[in-house]
């Protein structure tokens, strides 16, 4: 796990460390990236970016390196960010794991996009721009 560390007024502060989680399979490479690089650029902190194992063309070939992994930044994390623009069951799954290990769950959901009250349920909070969950994220302070 990557982790940053501050010094402030002579104490060491971790920095919080964001695992960004959104829909992989069957979407296109912008749809996956782009609002990773908007995030990973506008976080004050670490961004866990799950697309460094981007079995979208096989995805059965790296099953155990991609779950085990995912579960382990998940793991090292203070906030898990989800844009769901579609329905995905591996964002589904990493919502609850990371819900079931008392993580902060920030959900970003279009207006125009159907979200299952069990998502919403298990999010600390919910926003409909990735800009304004950045925001609040680098606003807040998580424990």
């Amino acid at each position: 796990m990557i982790s940053k560390f501050q010094v402030k007024e002579n104490k060491i502060v971790k920095e919080k460390t964001v695992y960004l989680s959104g829909a992989m399979l069957d979407c296109t490479d912008a749809e996956c990236r782009d609002w990773r690089e908007f995030a990973k650029e506008n976080i004050k902190g670490v961004s866990l970016d799950p697309m460094i194992r981007d079995y979208r063309g096989n995805p059965m070939d790296g099953m155990v390196d991609m779950v085990e992994n995912d579960k382990a930044d998940i793991d090292g994390c203070d906030v898990v960010l989800i844009n769901f623009v579609k329905p995905s069951v591996g964002t589904s799954m990493e919502v609850l794991y990371g819900w079931e290990r008392g993580k902060k769950i920030i959900l970003v959901a279009p207006t125009e996009v159907s979200v299952s009250p069990w998502l919403v349920y298990h999010s600390h909070k919910v926003f409909h721009a990735i800009e304004e969950a950045v925001a609040y994220i680098n606003e807040t302070k998580f424990e």
